[in-house]
């Protein structure tokens, strides 16, 4: 278990009328039979005492700040309160506690940034809540993305999905679009960058050495030599060139329907996928339960369960914490090697 000298994880509350209070609480009472990592949980203290009292847990919780969030952690949540402003049902989202909702993202950010906490965890939100009360981004990833560009003064960060699980790594180049839109998405220059943010976290955060790259073809067979679309051979192709070129090790385009048995995943560490669901279909496939969204090309690390807020399952004692402790123990597996690549472990 992490020591109290190494700062803890910032765990959001989500949505608060979802099931990440659910499973927050679920993990936190099993804490000592999970080696569970101390985290501090960035919310409603109000949302997990009511939570807890439906669902029939036995919980503390404390108010605490970074510094003092892995004392406190043994005999309570360690909570840093972004209050809600309109009563929480679970089940029955709100667009009143959108403010909540992003502000607890945005603290969770600072602090991390910051070296207060060693790594952002998000509980699931959901879109269509936040989108009601004003919410310009498509998602998380972008959201957080724009939080780090502000807090750098840098240009707009390129965020990379992946999708990470005990049987494969996955990333999809282009994200949240449309399928149709997806040839006219997709650039050399895209799948290039993608790749090269990839394969440097790869080496920086999950201790890869020498990461190898299986990159999928856009088209059924990748194309087959032009006669079912030439964007494989058009786009894909030069980019794995420019990548094996500058030193990465990358192949493709592979037929996407061969990449995922147990003998093609052998071969590589990461498949880097052109559209959404060619990732997310066989990582969720392998590993439904345990498998982990962490977002790469940002200065801080953040891994989130893979699944979303279940609303209908919320406050029923049914929803299975598995992806939530997955994504606690890989961001501090995360920021363990990062701090070891600096130096300062």
């Amino acid at each position: 278990m992490t020591t109290t000298n190494t700062p803890p994880l910032a765990l959001t509350m989500g949505d608060p009328a979802g099931i990440g209070p659910d499973i927050t609480l679920a993990l936190w009472s099993a804490r000592a039979a999970l080696s569970l990592p101390p985290f501090l949980f960035i919310g409603d203290a109000r949302v997990l005492r009511d939570r807890a009292a439906v669902l029939g847990f036995e919980v503390a919780v404390a108010a605490a700040e970074p510094e003092t969030a892995a004392a406190v952690f043994a005999e309570a949540i360690p909570v840093l309160t972004s209050d809600c402003a309109a009563p929480v049902v679970a089940g029955t989202p709100d667009s009143r506690n959108a403010a909540a909702i992003t502000g607890a993202i945005e603290t969770a950010v600072a602090l991390t940034m910051a070296g207060r906490t060693a790594a952002v965890v998000t509980n699931p939100i959901a879109k269509a809540v936040l989108y009601d009360a004003g919410f310009g981004f498509p998602g998380h990833t972008e959201f957080l993305a724009d939080l780090a560009a502000k807090a750098t003064g840098e240009a707009a960060l390129l965020p990379v999905m992946l999708l990470a699980g005990p049987k494969l790594r996955a990333v999809p180049v282009t994200i949240h679009i449309p399928l149709k839109d997806v040839p006219a998405a997709l650039t050399e220059d895209l799948i290039v960058e993608t790749a090269v943010i990839t394969a440097r976290d790869l080496r920086r955060r999950f201790g890869i050495a020498r990461p190898r790259l299986a990159v999928a073809g856009l088209n059924p067979h990748a194309g087959e030599g032009g006669a079912l679309g030439l964007e494989d051979d058009a786009i894909v192709r030069p980019a794995v060139e420019r990548l094996r070129a500058a030193g990465i090790e990358a192949v493709g385009p592979l037929p996407a329907d061969t990449m995922f048995h147990d003998a093609a995943r052998a071969t590589y560490d990461v498949a880097l996928c052109m559209y959404h669901d060619q990732a997310l279909i066989p990582a969720k496939a392998l590993g439904f339960d345990d498998s982990v969204n962490a977002t790469l090309g940002l200065p801080f690390i953040r891994t989130s369960p893979d699944h979303g807020t279940a609303f209908a399952i919320a406050g029923k004692g049914l929803a299975r914490p598995d992806s939530l402790l997955a994504a606690l123990r890989l961001a501090a597996e995360l920021a363990a090697h990062e701090r070891a690549a600096k130096g300062t472990a």
